[in-house]
Formats: structure tokens, C-alpha cells, sequence
């Protein structure tokens, strides 16, 4: 759950940092490749530091080459920014999905503890049986709660990037207008 945590907290930061852009953004560097000014339109993209601009970069460097270059320049910048987004949400699932059966396995444990207990003293009483219950149930508990927990934070996260992916792909379709035009 800590590292699940952790994770989680590093990829809030780095997806809250992802989402600050200019709004102004994308009328300035309208304004500048109508001007002519691609350097200074280059500049903004490497001053504004977002996923967005770093695929706007690639497309703006590809202005004069061929549309289907500036498309998959843009389209492969975009598709590695998707990719450092999504860096550590494999393996937040596979703690959301492993720390139930991790549980479950002290659940069994704790019923076999409880079993063994019954076998050597010869008869049931609730003395006996407590101890390997309350593991069972310790452990139950814990990994649903690390589960719900993490699915929550998981799912939070994919749709923050769901929108931070939409938000780039309407710069994209943006600056391909912009450069047909151009």
C-alpha cells in the first residue's frame, strides 16, 4: 500500500504539471507560424513545458516537409508523451489486483493454523479456532482495503490522462489545420 501510495502521489505530480498550459497557448502559436516567426513559435513550445507542447514542437519542426511527416511526427511524439504518462499505472493495477489474492492466501493460512489447532488438541473450542480465524480475517481485510484503495487512485489516474490525451490530440488536429493552411 505504501509504494502503491507513493506512486500514486508521483504521478499526480507529474500529471497536475501535465495539465497547467497556457490557454493562450495554441492563439499564439497560430499567431507566430502566420507571422512567419517559427522560431519564436519553436521557443514557446520549449518554454511551455507540457506533453501538448512538446508534440506541437515536433509538428512546428516539421512545417515545409510533407503533411503525412508533420502527421507522424506529431503522432509519435504523442504517442511516447502518452507512454511517459502512463509510466507505473501496470504496475498500480497489479498491486490492486495481487493484494486481494495475497489476502485470500493469509485467509487459507489462518484457516489451516485453525485446523491444525482443532487436530492437536482433540476438540473444538472457540479458544483453539480464534487465532487462526482472526488471521484469516486480518489478512482478508487488508488486502481488500489495499485493493479498493488502489482502484480508486487507479481509476482516477487513467482519467486524468484520458483528458490530458484528448487535450493533445485537439493541439494536433489544431496545428495540422493551422500548417494546411500554411
Amino acid at each position: 500500500l505504501a509504494f502503491a501510495l507513493y506512486l500514486f502521489i508521483e504521478r499526480m505530480v507529474v500529471l497536475t504539471k501535465a495539465t497547467k498550459e497556457d490557454k493562450t497557448f495554441m492563439n499564439r502559436i497560430r499567431d507566430y507560424i502566420k507571422e512567419g516567426k517559427i522560431d519564436s513559435a519553436v521557443k514557446l513550445c520549449q518554454r511551455t513545458d507540457t506533453p501538448s507542447a512538446r508534440m506541437i514542437e515536433k509538428g512546428i519542426s516539421r512545417i515545409g516537409r510533407p503533411m503525412q511527416d508533420v502527421q507522424v511526427a506529431i503522432e509519435n511524439v504523442g504517442n511516447l508523451e502518452v507512454s511517459t504518462l502512463e509510466k507505473g499505472l501496470v504496475l498500480m493495477a497489479t498491486i490492486a489486483a495481487g493484494a486481494p489474492m495475497l489476502g485470500f492466501l493469509g485467509t487459507v493460512l489462518g484457516m489451516i493454523a485453525a485446523f491444525d489447532a482443532i487436530e492437536v488438541a482433540g476438540d473444538i473450542s472457540p479458544n483453539i479456532v480464534a487465532g487462526g480465524m482472526k488471521v484469516a480475517l486480518i489478512t482478508t481485510v487488508g488486502g481488500l482495503i489495499v485493493a479498493i484503495i488502489l482502484q480508486f487512485f487507479y481509476n482516477y489516474i487513467v482519467s486524468k490522462i484520458d483528458s490530458i490525451v484528448l487535450s493533445m490530440e485537439d493541439a494536433s488536429i489544431s496545428l495540422v489545420d493551422l500548417v494546411v493552411k500554411y
